[in-house]
């Protein structure tokens, strides 16, 4: 039931999440922040199952420092991607499974690039890409007005149409959306967007 949205523009990567956590049919709380800055250029959104998602873009989180620290440069994003990949891949066939979905998204020397990773350990990098039942009803608009080397403005009016059209059809209350953007000087927090208040992001 929960939603996390991605677009990479001309310069730069979005990233949206829904900011609801429930547990069956309860609400549990409506301040849940899905989106986890993980490098100075680089984040990861992750949605799943609630203890696997916080201890696993945790442990990400910690060993893209600890590779920091002993080399004194960051992990590229290509890097940390396939490092995250491998992980989960390997958690797969173990006892501990990790039940965790993820967008990663930053920008390097290569240019900005957001990559989709499931559960199963899949992984693809894409111009657009969703989690959750929210994709249902946003991909076909993302295919349609998705544009390459979309303006920040433009890609933030494309994200506020998805998320429209989140809170109109799902059946799930999602009132509120914690937007953050990352380019190549960090990662900048656009804060709790609500998708029916007037004017742009």
């Amino acid at each position: 039931m929960e939603c996390l949205l991605g677009i990479q523009g001309k310069d730069f990567v979005i990233l949206a999440g829904d900011t609801v956590s429930s547990r069956s049919i309860m609400k549990m709380k409506s301040d849940q922040d899905k989106i986890f800055k993980i490098g100075s250029r680089m984040m990861m959104a992750a949605v799943g199952q609630a203890g696997d998602t916080v201890m696993f873009t945790e442990l990400i989180g910690k060993n893209l420092q600890l590779y920091k620290m002993k080399n004194g440069y960051e992990m590229s994003l290509h890097a940390a991607v396939n490092f995250t990949r491998r992980i989960l891949a390997e958690m797969l066939r173990s006892q501990k499974p990790k039940m965790v979905n993820l967008l990663m998204a930053g920008v390097d020397e290569g240019g900005p690039a957001l990559y989709f990773i499931d559960y199963i350990a899949t992984m693809v990098k894409l111009p657009f890409a969703v989690h959750g039942y929210g994709g249902m009803f946003t991909m076909s608009i993302l295919d349609k007005y998705y544009k390459p080397g979309m303006q920040r403005t433009e890609a933030l009016n494309l994200l506020k149409m998805c998320m429209n059209e989140i809170q109109t059809r799902f059946v799930i209350d999602t009132p509120r959306f914690m937007v953050r953007v990352v380019t190549a000087k960090g990662v900048e927090d656009l804060g709790l967007v609500d998708p029916k208040a007037k004017g742009t992001i």
